[in-house]
């Protein structure tokens, strides 16, 4: 008996980035189309009635008018803040000594950790994300209970012990050894295991000590297959922070890149307000800069310069940064980056935002040979839309010239109604 699955459903695939190729040319869009799933890959897509053709035997779940897409990805969370998430919200280095860290502290306790995987992988996977980037906590604990419930799920996750010697209370706080020692042990655990991918995490440079993130630099040079995600230049005053903790660093990038934490594979979140040696340098080594468009506008951080960046070639990302970010849904999340854009003189197509939260974000975690478009062979994580989830939406999207206008306003407006399935690893989430 087969155990291939035949989606039918309107269907969206990317042949190109649509940043630097037309859109008519970036895209594939089949309004009757159909996607072959078995043993948790994609085996084919095409027209509906081309594999329902040759595919006879295949099981059939037909979504009618729904979009079926790649899973959506988000490159820059923190599930320990899951609790605090839409906090009210004063600058960065408030928000992180009034909630952040009194909430991380209770990460300590593994069944807290374990519930709060459990319960944040139930929100993200509702809102139709299949991958996540997050950051954990100090504790070894807490990094075992995410991988442990993604493993569950056979859901693709990368993540890594936040490591802080410096400038965060005393249950928050490692040691240069221990963050070594602590990563090193979890690394060599989760690391490459199923679909498990470590990230090196010190949380960022004002939290860590030059000796902690030299161990860090070094533990990454011992194991460069792994990534390395942190934050940078998020909001002005912690750059200044910056600038009196490190006095002879010529700017914040280079607190990193003395250390050896910078080179591909570096995750650097928030990147709002990069000079022109950070920007250049970060190119340079191809680095991953992340997108946090609504934490930015949360916490008032400023406006990432997305056309700028994009136009002189920098891999980017797209990410919720939950609980600085305000939501869980990477809809939302596009809706930000749309109207950041607007903002700084960058009008998003709905084809560059849906590639920024599945290709882009992919191709900034190196996953993209794996995941985050509707390709044969690639891993069968999606997303099925239903484009007129709301009275809202609905009104608006059937008054669209074009699939284009037709999808953006679940853009715009969209929220967990909008997911009809999340597939992760060729199944159904129940």
């Amino acid at each position: 008996m087969t155990t291939a699955h035949l989606l039918l459903g309107q269907t969206l695939t990317f042949t190109a980035d649509p940043f630097h190729t037309p859109i008519s040319g970036a895209t594939r869009h089949e309004r009757r189309g159909a996607v072959l799933v078995e043993g948790g890959k994609i085996i084919a897509t095409g027209t509906a009635d081309d594999l329902r053709a040759a595919h006879r035997q295949a099981k059939i779940t037909d979504y009618g008018d729904a979009l079926i897409m790649a899973g959506l990805i988000d490159a820059h969370a923190h599930y320990p803040q899951t609790g605090i998430i839409a906090s009210w919200g004063k600058r960065l280095i408030d928000w992180l000594n009034t909630y952040t860290f009194p909430e991380e502290i209770r990460f300590a306790d593994p069944s807290y950790a374990e519930q709060t995987a459990a319960r944040y992988l139930d929100l993200t996977a509702a809102n139709g994300t299949t991958t996540v980037a997050s950051f954990c906590t100090i504790h070894p604990a807490s990094v075992d209970a995410l991988f442990q419930a993604a493993a569950a799920r056979g859901q693709r996750i990368v993540a890594g012990k936040t490591c802080m010697d410096r400038n965060a209370p005393d249950g928050l706080l490692d040691t240069a050894q221990s963050a070594y020692d602590d990563s090193r042990a979890l690394l060599e655990k989760w690391h490459g295991v199923g679909r498990a991918s470590y990230a090196i995490t010190p949380r960022f440079s004002p939290t860590s000590t030059p000796e902690q993130l030299e161990a860090l630099g070094t533990l990454w040079a011992e194991h460069p297959d792994c990534l390395m995600q942190t934050h940078l230049s998020e909001q002005t005053d912690e750059i200044e922070w910056v600038k009196r903790l490190f006095p002879k660093a010529r700017d914040y990038l280079d607190t990193y890149e003395t250390f050896g934490l910078l080179r591909e594979g570096g995750l650097f979140g928030h990147a709002i307000h990069l000079t022109e040696r950070e920007k250049s340098r970060l190119r340079e080594v191809d680095a991953a800069l992340i997108h946090c468009p609504t934490s930015n506008t949360f916490i008032g951080s400023g406006l990432f310069q997305m056309g700028a960046l994009m136009a002189a070639g920098h891999r980017i990302g797209l990410a919720t940064d939950t609980g600085g970010g305000s939501s869980f849904s990477m809809l939302r999340t596009m809706a930000a980056a749309y109207e950041i854009g607007q903002l700084t003189g960058t009008s998003l197509h709905p084809a560059q935002l849906l590639w920024l939260a599945t290709c882009g974000s992919a191709r900034a975690l190196r996953l993209d040979d794996r995941i985050g478009n509707l390709a044969a062979w690639k891993e069968a994580d999606l997303v099925v839309l239903d484009l007129a989830a709301t009275p809202a939406i609905a009104q608006r999207s059937e008054r669209a010239n074009d699939f284009w206008e037709q999808v953006f306003p679940t853009i715009m407006m969209g929220d967990d109604r909008a997911v009809v399935a999340t597939w992760i690893n060729g199944k159904p989430l129940p």
